[in-house]
């Protein structure tokens, strides 16, 4: 059985290529399929191939977007938590609360907040009416870079992330069904 696949070349254009159902040589997710359904797994493959495809979109996406953000002294962690800041009215928020907000343990936004300190990109100030809270606040260098930052990801990552908006769209509803399911939020 012959179908179409729809596939971007090295220049970026799409084009539709024949192929011949079966797994694909070059695809290791194609042949750990066949090779899940040879071992009379079928009725579960293709949940072994969402996960392990998002599990390689995932690695393949943060690489490129640390890529970018390399010449900012930045990880994605720490876009993520300049963003946010930039994003607050007052630039400053609970440490706790970021940490809800980035949907990540306060350890790792701890950890993320010295890394920036060590940088001069945020500050570490008291709450002005709880003694028992600290704010994290983005400095100036922290907003000029967080923008530069945002305009080279929006460049070289977000504008085009190897699908067509429709599928992009597709696929951000797909990942969204997923973690309603899973009671992200």
């Amino acid at each position: 059985m012959r179908c179409c696949s729809r596939r971007r070349c090295e220049t970026g254009q799409w084009y539709e290529r024949s192929v011949t159902q079966g797994p694909d040589e070059h695809d290791p997710i194609a042949l750990a399929r066949a090779n899940w359904e040879s071992a009379g797994w079928g009725e579960v493959a293709d949940g072994m191939v969402a996960v392990t495809s998002v599990m390689r979109a995932h690695q393949i996406l943060l690489a490129r977007v640390e890529n970018a953000l390399r010449p900012y002294d930045l990880s994605f962690s720490r876009f993520e938590l300049l963003r946010l800041l930039a994003f607050s009215r007052s630039g400053a928020l609970p440490i706790t609360k970021a940490s809800d907000r980035l949907q990540v343990h306060v350890t790792s936004v701890t950890h993320a907040i010295r890394r920036l300190e060590a940088g001069g990109l945020v500050e570490r100030i008291p709450h002005p009416t709880d003694g028992r809270t600290t704010l994290v606040r983005i400095t100036e260098l922290g907003r000029s870079t967080v923008e530069d930052a945002t305009v080279t990801l929006n460049n070289e990552v977000f504008a085009d992330i190897g699908m067509s908006a429709d599928e992009s769209r597709a696929l951000a509803a797909s990942i969204e069904t997923l973690r309603r399911h899973a009671g992200d939020f």
